[in-house]
């Protein structure tokens, strides 16, 4: 059966959806010995002879995807030019490549999912699919019900206000609080940017939970394979109808 080359690619391995495409766009991949520019191109797997830098890929990875508890002061990349600490180091025991789904910021800690999957990467992040993530946050200051109120109902960011969330304190220790926060999207250091726009700005920020799977009792900087039946919560969550 036919599929777009980026898919394929994605789904191979290789890399994840947006760097295939990238790749295609700088003229790396040849289809057939001949060099292919467009991501949508329609390619049959075990029958084109795909090629990326001239490395003929010759078949598809044991797919892996896990779950990290990222610590803080870790950065989400495969590596850092200054050395700080990276994501890629904690699971370098794994053989494969692994692409994170969505990112943590560099003092944001708790569950980071990271597969070889390119395709579920890609189709995990993707925004029409609204999937939740929970995070707990420590905040300055004592929130009362007015401003949880405008948490909940969107929080001018960039010029857009942010879509709803689910919003509950959930304890306070002396003169700050505990939250915990659902969001569906995705925007860059969406938490600590809500909360600093209603004037309690993040101490302390850790995600527990990405759709259906919960961080549990990992340690830092532990992680595990997800179970087959993980997975396939995984892929309901863009299997059933989109946000519009």
């Amino acid at each position: 059966m036919a599929e777009r080359l980026h898919v394929v690619l994605a789904r191979a391995g290789v890399a994840s959806r947006r760097q295939a495409e990238k790749w295609i766009r700088e003229g790396r991949v040849t289809v057939n010995g001949k060099v292919v520019l467009t991501a949508g191109t329609q390619v049959v797997w075990g029958q084109d002879a795909i090629r990326v830098n001239r490395r003929l890929i010759r078949q598809l990875e044991p797919q892996v995807t896990i779950v990290l508890n990222k610590p803080k002061q870790v950065l989400t990349t495969s590596h850092d030019p200054r050395g700080r600490p990276t994501t890629a180091e904690l699971v370098r025991n794994i053989k494969r490549r692994l692409f994170p789904v969505g990112r943590l910021d560099y003092h944001t800690e708790g569950l980071l999912i990271l597969t070889n999957d390119g395709e579920l990467a890609h189709r995990l992040q993707h925004p029409r699919y609204g999937i939740p993530k929970t995070y707990r946050t420590k905040v300055k200051g004592l929130p009362g019900e007015q401003t949880l109120r405008r948490l909940r109902s969107g929080v001018m960011l960039d010029g857009t206000p942010t879509a709803p969330a689910q919003v509950r304190k959930i304890g306070a220790t002396g003169r700050n609080s505990w939250l915990e926060i659902t969001i569906k999207e995705g925007r860059n250091r969406q938490i600590r940017r809500m909360c600093k726009a209603v004037g309690h700005p993040v101490m302390k920020l850790k995600r527990i939970r990405y759709g259906p799977i919960r961080l549990g009792d990992l340690k830092p900087g532990a992680y595990r394979q997800l179970t087959p039946g993980e997975v396939k919560k995984l892929r309901k969550c863009f299997t059933k109808e989109p946000v519009s």
